[in-house]
């Protein structure tokens, strides 16, 4: 009781000799004794359910009871009851992302084994409805664009035309001055014409080295597997 404060010192009256009035040991010293004790323990906290107040500080290396996980309440979690959420945060199987730092999550967390996961590879949901995506950590994709060979079809129509003319000619020529009759013929010409038109088709398709990538950022990821 750090803030008791003695007021008599009996020991001191047994070095008295017999008679000396201060040898004895009076009630009244006894009493103020008590009162001392009683104001400096009713300073102290019960060890049974004590109630705080001020600002408590626990001495290094404290014991405390570990509560039930899932316990939300103002009860003191220790250390025990800590490490016990963070695991049940991170099972295993789950991924551990940090953007700048590159230690391992074992060290930085205090628990659990990890290991480096995905390097270069984005993640994506799993979709049972997708065969690329229908398994955990399955893989694929290209960081390179490739064009797929292929075909161009083109068609190129020219139907056939007429060329029409007419002229006047002298349709009984040997009868010069009889006023034979002079007629008209008209003559039509079919062919096909040349379009001079011209298609070149490709059929090889084209690669370009690190041309496939979406929008990324770098960051350290860890997957626990223990």
């Amino acid at each position: 009781m750090t803030n008791y404060t003695q007021s008599t010192n009996f020991a001191t009256k047994d070095a008295l000799t017999s008679g000396d009035p201060l040898k004895i040991v009076k009630g009244t010293e006894i009493n103020t004794e008590f009162a001392n004790i009683a104001i400096a323990v009713a300073t102290k906290a019960d060890t049974a359910s004590p109630t705080f107040t001020g600002t408590p500080s626990l001495p290094t290396g404290t014991t405390g009871v570990t509560q039930s996980f899932g316990t939300s309440s103002t009860l003191l979690a220790t250390t025990a009851f800590v490490q016990a959420a963070f695991q049940i945060l991170h099972p295993v199987g789950s991924i551990y992302i940090n953007a700048t730092n590159a230690t391992n999550p074992g060290t930085l967390l205090g628990f659990g084994t990890w290991t480096a996961f995905g390097a270069g590879r984005v993640p994506v949901g799993f979709n049972s409805a997708n065969a690329l995506f229908d398994t955990a950590e399955e893989t694929g994709g290209s960081a390179d664009a490739i064009t797929v060979s292929h075909n161009h079809t083109a068609t190129v129509t020219d139907p056939t035309h007429t060329h029409s003319f007419s002229a006047d000619q002298q349709v009984n020529p040997g009868s010069l001055y009889g006023g034979g009759p002079v007629g008209t013929t008209s003559t039509t010409t079919t062919s096909g014409a040349s379009t001079g038109i011209s298609v070149s088709i490709g059929t090889t398709g084209s690669t370009g080295t690190n041309a496939n990538y979406q929008p990324y950022i770098t960051v350290y990821m860890w997957k626990r597997t223990a």
